[in-house]
């Protein structure tokens, strides 16, 4: 009887196998064709409605002034980005330095833009665009523009050596502030517990190469912690005792600020402890520290903060770009022989009246989203574009508390003045109220105790070796 049903059972379960993979073969034929339908349903949706499709790839302060300006209007919208959120930049070096939580500087683009009902957001990474058919291409997407606005920003330069990213980040990205966060306080834990004195001494200096505003925050905002926040935390060193390195290649710090802001920010930085070292360049980077000169500082944490290249999408347009892969645009944003493509922000190389490029800060980005959105209406409307004009209102960078320079154009402010000044700034453009409530009372809470309440240690999971579950 036995011997009778086991031919049956094999056949059972031979048709059960093959039952199996039948559906598994037309779920995948049924994602295939659900991609394919994606990569053309912007297409189909563009022709149905008949209104101009505008794209904007981006969603930083450039992408986002501009999405904002077409809401209501009598078109579609799609925003681009790889994150899914908007991020305060100026305020990373405070995500970096355990003064400020991620969240506190970053807020959902979709819940941004969500009263915008012509305006829908998509989470992908551009790899490429094709201006003469009028396309953005993604990694499963495909989606035809009408216009096409492209504030895809940049990352730093290592100017030739790549390899050193890995030893010094730079200070861009969430990812680069919680990744500094942690090799910073984790220099401090490091000290603590070793015995060797030499290896003490090297963990507890920190090198900053590059003496622009995002190297003097970072400065001084380490040597404020090591020197107050940090200084009851330890039993075996004495925080305080750290060593912050200042590097910067150019004469002074700075050096698109006027001279006496310059040599302010530098006095400021000497009075918390930092070791200013101007005319100088690294010319090579380990793991056991940086090459100066003719001098080997030993240090665990380095941090880039010397040059910038701009995003490699823009290289896909095929017009000119500079030497740092920003592209070459027309006095009215748009590049040449495609009026309805418009590069903004970080990625666009726009002379000022000196014929240098506009710098790549905030108020530039915004004022350039701005105008390219007002173009694009204007083009829809028949009119031409405009030439677009910087109103430069002047540029800021914090040191510490109470330590600030501030180029208000009309009157240069330090210390406690220029301090102030960039706190309100700050605090106004910081985009959500929600973010603004936290910020100022995580401001309020520090100054009052110099305490930092965000000195979380986040592992790598990336690198790190886990042992098997």
């Amino acid at each position: 009887m036995t011997n009778c049903l086991l031919p049956q059972l094999a056949f059972h379960r031979m048709e059960s196998a093959g039952a199996e993979r039948h559906r598994r073969e037309a779920r995948e034929v049924s994602e295939w064709r659900e991609r394919i339908k994606r990569s053309t349903i912007f297409r189909m949706e563009n022709a149905f409605t008949g209104k101009p499709h505008v794209i904007i790839v981006g969603a930083g302060f450039g992408g986002l002034e501009a999405a904002k300006h077409f809401a209501c209007e009598n078109m579609r919208v799609t925003v681009i980005d790889r994150t899914n959120y908007h991020l305060f930049q100026p305020l990373l070096y405070q995500v970096a330095t355990a003064a400020l939580s991620p969240a506190d500087i970053a807020a959902p683009v979709r819940a941004v833009l969500s009263k915008c009902r012509n305006v829908e957001v998509i989470l992908a990474e551009v790899q490429s665009v094709d201006v003469d058919a009028k396309k953005v291409k993604t990694v499963d997407l495909e989606i035809d523009y009408d216009y096409l606005i492209l504030a895809t920003g940049a990352r730093h330069s290592y100017f030739g050596h790549n390899e050193w990213e890995k030893l010094a980040p730079g200070l861009k990205s969430l990812e680069d502030a919680v990744e500094l966060r942690r090799r910073i306080l984790l220099a401090f834990e490091y000290a603590e517990k070793t015995t060797d004195e030499s290896a003490r001494r090297a963990a507890m200096n920190f090198v900053i190469i590059g003496g622009g505003p995002t190297g003097v925050e970072m400065a001084g905002a380490i040597a404020e912690i090591s020197r107050y926040t940090l200084a009851k935390d330890f039993r075996h060193i004495n925080p305080s005792e750290a060593r912050v390195i200042l590097i910067e290649g150019e004469p002074r710090l700075l050096a698109a600020y006027p001279p006496d802001l310059s040599e302010s920010a530098r006095k400021q930085l000497v009075e918390l402890g930092v070791e200013v070292r101007t005319s100088i360049r690294a010319t090579n980077l380990t793991e056991a520290g940086v090459q100066i000169g003719d001098e080997f500082i030993p240090c665990r944490v380095k941090i880039w903060a010397a040059g910038n290249n701009a995003s490699f999408v823009g290289k896909t347009l095929g017009t000119p770009v500079d030497r740092v892969g920003r592209v070459v645009v027309n006095d009215d944003l748009t590049i040449p022989g495609h009026p309805e493509v418009q590069v903004i922000g970080d990625l666009a190389n726009f002379p000022q009246q000196t014929g240098e490029p506009l710098p790549g800060i905030s108020p530039v980005a915004m004022q350039q989203g701005r105008h390219a959105a007002r173009n694009v209406l204007a083009i829809i409307k028949g009119r031409k574009p405009q030439r677009f004009r910087y109103r430069d209102k002047g540029t800021m960078a914090t040191i510490g508390r109470n330590k600030a320079v501030a180029d208000l154009k009309f009157i240069h402010l330090s210390g406690l003045p220029a301090w102030l000044a960039w706190l309100f700034v700050h605090i106004v453009f910081l985009v959500g109220f929600r973010n603004r409530l936290l910020v100022l009372f995580q401001w309020a809470w520090a100054y009052l105790t110099f305490d930092k309440g965000a000195r979380l240690i986040t592992r790598n999971f990336q690198s790190e070796q886990r042992p098997a579950a």
